[in-house]
């Protein structure tokens, strides 16, 4: 490995001192840029989007055979919040107690760092190997992710440089590095849910037709907040309602209007239709005005336990001495898109304290996920350790 390559401790601090606050680049991806072409790869940047719009992507690849790995992740970060909350300055990834804080300490420029320091280090070892490794990061995730990873794999399918499997690094362990794995999630679909009356006095509500009182008879099979029992794979269908308004200051105003939006989270017992063509059954039921706005944002997938899985396992069980549960739980991730096409599972860093202020990692952690990556290289191409 030459002197210009950065281990994953400067690596992750580098990142960290970008302010990528979604969906901006800030030098993250020039910081990969310089590193992955120090290995050897053929860098490519993918923009998408206009104007204020657009979002800088970037996908590294070395090889052009098969088999095709790839790591993918993203390099945008949630704002830090109350900064003056923080002990240190959420972008300077100072170095306290064998941590590092930083926003994005383990959301997830640490794992990135992990991926590009383990492919200098094999790659200095087996420069020589069969094959291609691929690195994609996006600068889209945390936002509406509709520039970022998805186009991309778009433009992979169409390019035909579709990986055969793919690691995305997002913080998958709850408790302690090597948990979990995880191998799927549960689809995501919300309702914008507005049901229309007549306003009027309150102290004369036969004069009226008040919504609210309809309204919540058609969220009543949400309210248990769990739709189906789950199955071996997936967690049971749930159900949050997350907003109920009226627009209304008065309390002796009966209103016109109201709203309330919903969101579902399902796994292969239900169907996004089935669940929309139950719920608007039953708000037909109900009756009166309405409109219901659905939105399908992720469908629910799976790469069952198999070669790619137990290798995994594997690698991190060398590590760390546990091995991994597998797991679908969770919201989504970028991992969604590479769904349909391919093998995809998500490993990282542990998650307790992501989005929050002091987010961190320690630098054991650091160390021990890049060696897990530089694992999974070998048994993956088939390298003697």
């Amino acid at each position: 490995m030459t002197d210009a390559l950065l281990a994953e401790h400067e690596l992750a601090q580098k990142l960290i001192q970008c302010p990528s606050v979604t969906p901006a680049e800030a030098g993250t991806l020039d910081v990969l840029d310089a590193h992955l072409t120090g290995c050897g790869f053929h860098v490519t940047r993918l923009p998408f989007g206009e104007g204020a719009d657009m979002v800088d992507n970037l996908f590294a690849r070395r090889g052009t055979s098969a088999p095709h790995f790839c790591f993918a992740g993203h390099s945008d970060v949630v704002p830090p919040g109350a900064v003056e909350a923080w002990q240190t300055d959420p972008f300077a990834g100072a170095i306290v107690d064998d941590h590092m804080i930083g926003r994005g300490a383990v959301d997830m420029k640490g794992a990135i760092a992990c991926f590009a320091a383990a492919l200098s280090q094999w790659i200095d070892i087996n420069a020589d190997f069969t094959g291609s490794i691929s690195m994609l990061i996006t600068c889209d995730e945390e936002g509406p992710a509709i520039y970022g990873t998805k186009p991309v794999v778009e433009w992979l399918k169409q390019q035909g440089q579709m990986p055969d499997a793919v690691l995305v690094g997002e913080p998958t362990n709850p408790d302690q590095l090597g948990d979990v794995i995880k191998h799927g999630r549960r689809g995501s679909l919300s309702c914008e849910l507005t049901v229309y009356g007549e306003q009027g006095h309150v102290a004369y509500p036969h004069l009226a037709n008040n919504p609210l009182h309809r309204l919540l008879m058609m969220l009543a099979p949400l309210e248990s907040g769990v739709l189906d029992k789950g199955n071996d794979t997936f967690d049971p269908t749930t159900a949050a309602i997350t907003s109920i308004d009226t627009g209304n200051p008065a309390t002796n105003v009966i209103p016109a209007t109201c709203t309330a939006k919903f969101n579902i989270r399902f796994g292969t017992v239900q169907t996004a239709k089935g669940i929309e063509d139950m719920l608007r059954a039953h708000f037909d039921k109900i009756g009166g005005d309405y409109t219901a706005q659905f939105r399908l944002s992720a469908e629910p997938f799976v790469t069952p336990k198999g070669h790619f899985t137990d290798l995994v396992a594997d690698a991190i069980h060398e590590v760390t001495g546990i091995k991994p549960a597998l797991s679908t739980s969770g919201g989504t991730s970028d991992a969604r898109f590479f769904a349909p096409y391919t093998e995809v599972l998500e490993f990282g860093l542990v998650g307790k304290t992501m989005h929050k202020v002091d987010e961190a990692v320690s630098l054991s952690d650091l160390s021990q996920l890049t060696k897990i990556y530089h694992n999974i290289l070998n048994s993956y191409f088939h390298v003697s350790a």
